[in-house]
């Protein structure tokens, strides 16, 4: 990070914003307030897309640092990582705008405008795009939102170093089939105790600049054209003044959709009025006809340009606006120091579920048998909404490089759920004596001529997203033929896979593809947006394979995949466990299955949600086998939410998530001791999908930890660590129901190792402020955390201010309050029963306190 003694430059000046705005036509300012602003010369403006991207980590342009996905993040409960970890993406955006001349025109993903964080509740985890949040819990959620946007944005609020989007304004999280005309109907009481607070941390904490709506309705309304939500609640009631911006196709969502108007111009004037100021999309092209028709005014078409260039302007890319962040080296991305923050992240987001014996750490020289088609996946590591990872280490790499390769055997075991194809594996190819395929890289988008290099690829699985994979390579244009054997692990019929992710936003080509299976071709041609399954029958022999891959296109990337027979691959990897002293199986989700509108429907999947939460039948099939084999069994779950499991399947369990270009090195540091777990769950792993209310049902009651009244597999906030932890009794300074309360607690490392206590504070209102029957019964309510590093035998006192907000309820009504009475406060490593802690009351006196929405 760029010191803050070097933050010297100009103030915007907002004159020349509005000398600009004078200059342009109507037509000309609907253009500026759409995604894909072009550029305008009489108003000194280069061509601008808003759309950017930086989840965890910059996305969608080429090399970045890839860090554990956003729930992984959330599972550090580490509010300072967070800052650090958005100061890196904006280090990494500002590089690649820096390598550009300044008034360069910017494309998709180009910009410093970053549509991040997701800080909407993961209210269930069927929804596929869980595991782009911070959990379930309001406060966790707006906490390490507040640091993530802190650290996108930068210590200077005039020239901020990227401007945050947190998404999406509001009550959103599925299902994804239907979305875009969804209607949510929240009652009061749940909308200001559950899916309002992060936005409100986000924005009066923050200091977000920017702001996105969601696709669907409130109560008949689109969240897009709610001005209750859009204008009262944010600018008058929170005193947001960053612009506004749709998700993308929202503003046409309304009519085509919701159809709470009845054409184009009808619906961009509902959004813009209701409080929306940029559109992702194009639909603002009709506010010229709006304006023609009496539905908006010019002014207000002025307001909304005005607050989206006074953005630019304060990035300093437009109308003389400067800005210090122009020294960040356009080579700062993926540096050591940035590589070295995605590898703590990693280590701090894993969780250790369960380690029954001290099963954790395994002893050195182990003989592993790593197992299951997440060992050895890209895809898994790196999540939706990603960079390209410049050196990703798999689950597979690390543990061979922890533990050595000649005490590492692997086996890929079975497909993640039946009918979803899977990475081939590097055991089913063969080229010069050695796993993997040999690979012939040659410098023009089609192989011909020489090779420029040949190596061995272990398998076919690569993200070429504006890089190239070597750096003799152009991006926009390379060729590679891979030839080897395919080396099935028995006969049976088998489904070949060609997967190609293709670009995103207007690509007029794509990547062609050939493959020959024993001479014969298979495939050749383009595959655009399209997966190409191919049926093959083996007899269980070798077979020659050749593919052939013409890259000159954005097309994202190239995967071979497969749906293989379930016997032979379960034979195979009960042969591996049977020849090692403890089994690391690697199993879960990934990507492919659970994220956004994705088109795959298989067993306990649909449209990217879930429609059943326990680990796929055929890898608990697999699983089964390998306990049969009385091996000791590892479970390292990769996966974006929650995976019920039986715990008695395996001796210990991690949640790793999907961990980021690190996670493989973390996992197996976690595995041989060297990193002792610290993660907690941001999200409650519940025993089975018949736990959970309906999907499309946004009422609280019987979800996460705060209102559900069941037993859950592993609750929120649980997390084991290699060493223990003592609390003495919590102390409270209380007095009225106007002011603090003070909080001390002394936290003692009673183990023999080093670890990291993440102290967590809940609190118990008063009986009549819990609900009734008509109600959500609130348990309890997550008001503090802290992170802390404890030496073996060492203690440390923590202290905690649980202001007002902290300590109030929200009555039926919505109305939010601290009333007097008695509390009770727990204070532990986890949730009152899960782990060590202690409880403490305190009382407060005075009248009932209505606080601000």
């Amino acid at each position: 990070m760029i010191p803050f003694l070097l933050l010297a430059a100009a103030a915007p000046d907002p004159q020349a914003v509005s000398a600009a705005i004078a200059t342009m036509t109507i037509e000309e300012k609907a253009a500026q307030l759409q995604s894909s602003a072009p550029a305008d010369a009489d108003a000194g403006l280069p061509a601008y897309d808003w759309w950017n991207e930086g989840l965890h980590g910059l996305a969608r342009n080429g090399h970045a640092t890839v860090f554990p996905q956003a729930i992984g993040l959330a599972a550090t409960w580490d509010v300072d990582l967070l800052g650090k970890v958005g100061d890196v993406i904006a280090t990494e955006a500002r590089a690649k705008f820096n390598a550009k001349p300044a008034a360069a025109d910017r494309r998709i993903y180009e910009g410093l405008t970053i549509w991040s964080p997701n800080i909407n509740i993961f209210r269930d985890p069927r929804w596929g795009r869980g595991q782009e949040t911070y959990g379930e819990d309001p406060y966790l959620t707006g906490a390490l939102g507040v640091a993530f946007i802190r650290g996108l944005q930068g210590p200077d609020p005039d020239h901020p170093k990227v401007i945050a989007t947190p998404k999406h304004f509001l009550v959103h999280s599925g299902p994804e089939a239907g979305r875009d005309g969804f209607d949510v109907d929240p009652s009061p009481q749940d909308l200001e105790s559950t899916y309002l607070p992060a936005f409100r941390m986000a924005v009066t904490e923050g200091k977000a600049r920017s702001l996105m709506c969601a696709y669907n309705s409130l109560h008949g309304t689109p969240a897009c054209a709610l001005s209750e939500l859009m204008n009262t609640r944010l600018r008058r009631d929170w005193g947001f003044n960053g612009f506004t911006v749709s998700d993308c196709d929202a503003v046409a969502n309304i009519h085509l959709f919701h159809h709470y108007r009845l054409d184009g111009a009808a619906a961009a004037a509902a959004a813009l009025r209701g409080g929306t100021d940029l559109n992702c999309g194009s639909a603002y092209a009709a506010l010229p006809q709006a304006m023609e028709r009496g539905l908006v005014s010019e002014a207000e078409i002025d307001t909304a340009l005005g607050r989206a260039l006074g953005a630019r302007q304060a990035l300093g890319t437009i109308l003389g606006g400067t800005s210090p962040w122009t020294a960040v080296k356009s080579t700062d991305i993926g540096i050591a120091r940035h590589q070295a923050l995605a590898l703590e992240a990693a280590r701090k987001a894993i969780v250790l579920l369960k380690n029954d014996a001290g099963r954790l750490p395994l002893k050195a020289g182990s003989r592993i048998a790593v197992i299951g088609a997440d060992a050895d996946d890209l895809g898994v590591i790196e999540g939706n909404y990603h960079g390209t990872a410049k050196a990703p280490v798999t689950p597979l790499d690390g543990i061979r490089r922890q533990f050595g390769a000649a005490n590492v055997r692997y086996a890929q075991g079975s497909v993640l759920a039946d009918g979803a194809p899977v990475v081939i594996p590097e055991t089913a190819f063969e080229a010069d004596g050695r796993p993997g395929l040999r690979a012939e890289y040659f410098a023009g988008p089609s192989v011909t001529g020489s090779p420029v290099a040949v190596r061995q690829d272990r398998r076919i699985d690569f993200n070429y997203t504006r890089v190239a994979p070597l750096p003799q390579l152009d991006p926009k244009g390379f060729a590679v033929r891979w030839s080897g054997a395919l080396v099935p692990p028995g006969p049976g019929r088998y489904t070949l896979a060609i997967d190609i992710p293709a670009c995103w936003k207007d690509c007029s080509t794509h990547d062609s593809v050939r493959l020959w299976i024993d001479g014969k071709p298979l495939h050749d041609g383009a595959l655009g947006k399209t997966r190409v399954e191919i049926p093959f029958n083996s007899d269980g022999r070798r077979h020659d394979l050749r593919l052939e891959l013409d890259h000159r296109s954005e097309d994202e990337g190239l995967r071979l995949m497969w749906l293989p027979p379930a016997e032979p691959m379960l034979r195979q990897a009960v042969r591996t466990a049977e020849q090692a002293d403890v089994v690391v199986a690697v199993l879960g989700l990934s990507p492919d299955l659970e994220g956004e509108a994705l088109s795959v429907t298989v067993p306990g999947f649909v449209g990217g949600d879930r429609t059943d939460i326990a680990l796929p039948l055929v890898q608990q099939r697999l699983l089964q086998a390998l306990r049969d084999t009385g091996k000791p069994v590892v479970l390292v779950l990769t996966s974006g939410s929650a995976v019920a499991v039986d715990p008695a399947m395996a001796d210990a369990i991690l949640a790793a998530w999907y961990p980021g270009e690190a996670g493989g090195t973390a996992i197996a540091e976690t595995l041989a001791g060297l990193n002792n777990p610290s993660g907690r769950l941001p999200i409650t792993f519940y025993k089975g999908t018949s736990d959970l209310p309906a999907f499309v049902d946004y009422g609280m009651k019987e979800r996460t930890y705060r209102f559900f009244t069941g037993a859950p597999l592993w609750g929120f906030g649980h997390g084991l660590s290699y060493t223990n932890f003592a609390y003495a009794r919590p102390q409270a300074t209380a007095s009225s129901t106007s002011a603090p309360v003070d909080v001390s607690v002394r936290v003692r490392n009673a183990g023999t190792r080093a670890g990291d206590e993440v102290v967590q504070a809940y609190l118990v209102p008063p009986a009549g402020e819990r609900g009734s029957l008509t109600t959500p019964v609130l348990q309890r309510q997550l008001v503090g955390f802290r992170r802390v590093t404890l030496g073996a035998g060492k203690a440390e006192t923590l202290r905690f201010t649980l202001d007002p907000r902290a300590l109030s309820s929200v009555t039926r009504d919505g109305t939010r309050r601290v009333v007097p009475g008695t509390y009770r406060l727990w204070l532990g490593g986890g949730q009152p029963g899960d782990g060590p802690g202690a409880w403490t009351e305190f009382a407060l006196t005075g009248d009932a306190q209505e606080l601000p929405k």
